[in-house]
């Protein structure tokens, strides 16, 4: 029996299991599981390998999409170039386990996005700047789509949220909330942006998915813009993932 993982923290409910469960169930998979690990410390992953020698490959969110790097005998030239890893495939080799790891948020974000972004859309706002935003950066540079990124704390070419303005909010088409801020159990929280800057051309793109409708999301929308979370970007990473721990080497 393979098994494949998530680990992050916290998870509470997660998107994976129930995806993963159900494309077994529906594709016949008989011979995988999946598994959540809630982990407080990234350095619980040794004990976890150690542990689970059937482990075949697992996926990694917050916090510790940058952490991971250390663990890692190799990533792919895309990580390295977004400094973030969120799929790890596992390999027993005859000198003991070899961990690869890759990226597949950047397809998810660039494929989900496509569905709604104008052509117009020239500049964009990041809110956040952990492991999600830096795929998100891949994708807008790869698509010259000039970006602000924006944060709690200050830190090398980024802005904080008191000097971000409404004329800032006004004149970018594009907004993306990279944080976790909305996600289920603390749906009332959202990022402190002038939400009255927003219009009917605006795109706001939610990472969360957990409420479907986050506060974030019902804010643009009252001001008339297209709204949309990160569901599909989450099916469209995981389908990428399980192409890549099915991959033969």
């Amino acid at each position: 029996m393979r098994l494949f993982a998530l680990l992050g923290h916290p998870l509470g409910h997660s998107f994976s299991p129930d995806y993963f469960n159900r494309k077994f169930a529906l594709e016949n998979i008989t011979d995988a599981r999946y598994k959540l690990f809630d982990i407080e410390d990234i350095n619980c992953l040794k004990t976890i390998l150690e542990q689970c020698p059937d482990m075949c490959g697992f996926t990694v969110t917050i916090p510790y999409k940058e952490q991971i790097f250390p663990f890692l005998d190799e990533c792919s030239e895309q990580a390295r170039q977004v400094g973030a890893v969120n799929v790890v495939k596992v390999k027993k080799t005859p000198e003991g386990l070899k961990l690869s790891g890759f990226n597949t948020d950047v397809i998810g974000f660039e494929k989900s996005l496509r569905e709604y972004l104008s052509p117009s859309c020239r500049k964009a706002i990041v809110l956040g700047n952990g492991g999600a935003a830096k795929a998100a950066i891949y994708v807008l540079k790869k698509l010259n789509i000039d970006y602000k990124v924006v944060t709690r704390k200050p830190s090398e070419n980024t802005m904080l949220y008191e000097q971000l303005t409404a004329e800032d909010i006004r004149n970018t088409q594009l907004i993306v909330n990279t944080t976790p801020l909305g996600m289920f159990p603390n749906i009332e929280q959202c990022p402190p942006i002038a939400y009255e800057a927003i219009t009917s051309e605006h795109l706001l793109f939610d990472m969360v998915y957990n409420p479907e409708n986050t506060c974030f999301l019902k804010k643009g929308r009252e001001q008339g813009a297209t709204v949309m979370n990160g569901y599909k970007m989450l099916v469209y990473q995981a389908d990428a993932a399980w192409n890549i721990w099915n991959e033969r080497d």
